[in-house]
């Protein structure tokens, strides 16, 4: 069997070498003690990731709970609650070795037992990528209390990638078995084994963590107190970091136009470290039902008359790189750049169109379409007005829509009532967690959020995702990825425009959190403050 342990070392040298790197400067002495207050821009209805991917929720969750491994910052495997694990040759086992005397913040012993409960019962059945990521694990062995077993019916190499605590905690089984577990009142009080406990949460204010003495990492964690306060005026955030009323906002927590000048206060810094397991994308996706845009010469017409240059300098403020494909460059292991391209040109793109029998009429429109952006910002709607304008050069009236988040989802998921998307999602870490939920024929399902959002129907596609998802030689793994990117590129059911940054401003007092892969969504064991 395939041992983790040079993985590991090779980890933690990659690990150490990046924090001499790291804007958060992880050199010297610690200082131990004292409160770290963070900005986060919505209330969490609960206060577990293990059901919940909402970017607020999994912040707080994972200083709780925690996952079997942790991240670097290239994304290799560390230990966090497994020490080590290993893969079977053929692919249809993983075994890992859990981490011993650690106790859950109600001093209950953890063991394989939560483990299995937490994979079989929570992650597989009610987490929304956890579906997809666990869909061939049929069973979890516990031979022993510090033993857990993963079985599968296909190897599933991408498992390895999706076993951090903002992905995939480890509930304890004793409070969750036989309850409702979407329900349970502990998702409002979490019981974890995390470095912080869970101490209080003022509605509409705020949530308060505290010091877990009894943390398994002796010396650990650093901090006392984390604060999570609850701004959700992205100008209020900017705000209160300039008054150090709170000490750090994640994820592009403050408008873009802000985050340099705020970077070059003396107390302040920015950075785009620490989100490698999101690795965003921002794409315009076609709804394939709608006659006039299943003729792929309309589809590529559209593309070529979109600059993302423009978007990514004029509205995202440089922060991202322009998508070549569905695969982010982030993704370094899977990425290909070899697809087919589609450059503004708005010469051929009226050609294609006319090619495609859609001439102008005497109004000079050849037709009408909707977009909906996703209501997560005006990062979205300006990308719709500028794509608006760029469709009417080439005679398509191009209708925008607004509506709220639920509004959204019920429109394009559930009625089906659109032409365009403008969208984003989280392309984490391997293309079959993140990416093959929109591209998998499989996945289509009226009503599901975030899949097949296109309704895009190919053989081929689904093939290639098929055989890289359970393919545990990574070069045949590649491989297959590079021809999928070639082929959706080709018949284009969305388009890629670019492969955005997310932004952790923090003052410069606070060290240590963007170490990891993860950054903002680890545990911050190892984060402090430095008294003014």
């Amino acid at each position: 069997m395939r041992t983790s342990r040079s993985m590991w070392v090779a980890a933690f040298v990659a690990f150490l070498a990046f924090g001499a790197m790291s804007p958060a400067h992880a050199q010297g002495d610690v200082a131990r003690g004292g409160s770290l207050t963070i900005a986060i821009n919505a209330e969490p209805s609960v206060l577990t990731s293990a059901f919940d991917t909402l970017p607020h929720t999994q912040l707080v969750s994972s200083k709780i709970a925690e996952g079997l491994l942790a991240y670097d910052q290239a994304f290799n495997a560390m230990p966090q609650l497994a020490t080590s694990w290993s893969v079977s040759p053929d692919g249809l086992r993983i075994t890992f070795h859990l981490r011993e005397n650690v106790l859950w913040h109600d001093g209950k012993p953890f063991t394989s037992a939560d483990v299995a409960f937490s994979a079989m019962s929570v992650w597989k059945e009610l987490h929304g990528r956890g579906r997809t990521t666990f869909a061939n694990l049929t069973s979890v062995e516990v031979p022993t209390a510090n033993e857990a077993v993963f079985v599968l019916s296909k190897p599933s190499p991408y498992i390895l990638n999706a076993l951090a605590a903002s992905e995939s905690p480890v509930l304890p089984r004793h409070l969750y078995q036989g309850a409702d577990i979407r329900t349970n009142p502990v998702n409002v009080a979490p019981i974890g084994t995390g470095p912080f406990r869970f101490k209080s949460w003022d509605r509409g204010s705020n949530v308060v963590l505290e010091r877990n003495p009894n943390y398994w990492n002796a010396g650990h964690p650093y901090l006392d107190q984390i604060v999570f306060m609850i701004i959700p005026d992205p100008a209020g955030r900017a705000a209160a970091l300039e008054s150090e009323q709170v000490l750090m906002s994640v994820q592009s927590g403050v408008p873009l136009s802000d985050v340099k000048r705020l970077g070059k206060l003396p107390s302040l810094e920015y950075t785009t470290a620490g989100y490698l397991h999101e690795a965003p994308l921002i794409f315009m996706e076609f709804n394939l039902d709608r006659p006039v845009l299943q003729d792929v010469r309309v589809r590529r017409a559209i593309a070529h008359a979109i600059d993302p240059n423009f978007i990514l300098e004029n509205i995202r403020y440089g922060f991202g790189q322009v998508a070549t494909g569905p695969i982010p460059q982030t993704q370094k292991k899977f990425y290909s750049a070899d697809v087919p391209r589609y450059p503004l040109n708005t010469t051929l793109a009226e050609k294609l169109l006319d090619e495609a029998g859609k001439p102008r009429g005497k109004d000079g429109i050849r037709f009408r379409l909707t977009i909906d952006p996703i209501p997560a910002g005006d990062v979205y709607v300006r990308s719709a007005e500028y794509i608006r304008q760029s469709l009417a050069e080439i005679g398509i009236d191009l209708v925008l829509r607004s509506q709220d988040f639920p509004s959204y989802v019920r429109r394009v998921y559930s009625d089906r009532d659109f032409d365009l998307t403008l969208s984003a999602a989280s392309a984490t870490a391997d293309p079959a967690i993140g990416i093959q939920r929109f591209y998998w024929s499989k996945n289509f399902k009226k009503g599901v959020a975030f899949t097949n959002t296109s309704n895009y129907q190919s053989a081929e596609a689904d093939r290639l995702l098929e055989q890289a998802a359970s393919e545990v030689d990574p070069d045949k793994r590649r491989a297959a990825y590079a021809q999928f990117q070639r082929v959706v590129m080709t018949d284009l059911p969305a388009l890629p425009l670019l492969s955005s940054e997310h932004i952790t401003l923090a003052n410069k007092r606070v060290r240590n959190y963007a170490a990891t892969g993860d950054g903002a969504y680890s545990n911050f064991a190892d984060v402090y403050v430095l008294p003014k």
